[in-house]
């Protein structure tokens, strides 16, 4: 084959007069040009059709490969953490058992009134009265005031107080007054004093029965 011939041949063809049924007769230039341009048309047909599909397939399938993987290896951190965090959980469990224990149940009121009035006698102090409010119930708790006012010096007062937060029972004092009594150094404390009962939650009442 003389490629120069194949060249002149092809150019001086007439493109007007082409003929697909005598594409046999055509230059062999133009004949290999048709035929590379069928068999891209071809491949790039079955491509298109067939591994087109099957490519979109094979990256969701690598993108859910990620997201599983990602899955596992955050897994897999919460499964090694996991002694970690049960301790952790057993020690806020027991830290939460040992503050329910100092909150006094509503038969052991009486009780703590009790070790307030002894407080205020080893004081020393006179006592006008420890009065009881109406109790408040809170989402977890029940709040359980009582009015105390009580006579005696500035520093027997001051004991008192101290000797009130320092019960084994949570005692919160509040809304602090304090004024003179009579003649001498007396003076008159008039306090809110507040103690709290624990309250479960209501699926863990409806648990237990």
């Amino acid at each position: 084959m003389n490629l120069s011939t194949e060249l002149r041949r092809l150019r001086d063809m007439d493109w007007g007069e082409l003929d697909i049924k005598e594409s046999g007769g055509w230059p062999f230039l133009l004949q290999l040009i048709c035929c590379v341009l069928v068999l891209g048309l071809t491949l790039a047909g079955m491509y298109w059709y067939l591994a087109g599909p099957k490519v979109e397939e094979l990256e969701q399938a690598q993108r859910e490969e990620q997201r599983l993987l990602n899955d596992y290896r955050s897994k897999a951190a919460q499964a090694a953490n996991l002694p970690a965090l049960r301790e952790q959980v057993e020690e806020l469990d027991n830290r939460l058992s040992g503050l329910v224990a100092m909150l006094p149940g509503g038969p052991e009121i009486p009780s703590l009134i009790d070790d307030i009035s002894e407080t205020a006698l080893d004081n020393q102090l006179s006592i006008d009265f420890i009065r009881l409010r109406s109790p408040a119930t809170q989402e977890f708790y029940t709040e359980r005031p009582f009015d105390i006012r009580v006579q005696g010096d500035y520093h027997r007062i001051a004991s008192f107080i101290a000797g009130v937060a320092d019960l084994p029972r949570i005692v919160t004092q509040h809304d602090f007054s304090l004024e003179p009594a009579g003649d001498g150094n007396r003076l008159q404390l008039s306090m809110l004093a507040k103690t709290y009962s624990y309250r479960p939650p209501a699926n863990a009442e409806e648990g237990a029965q």
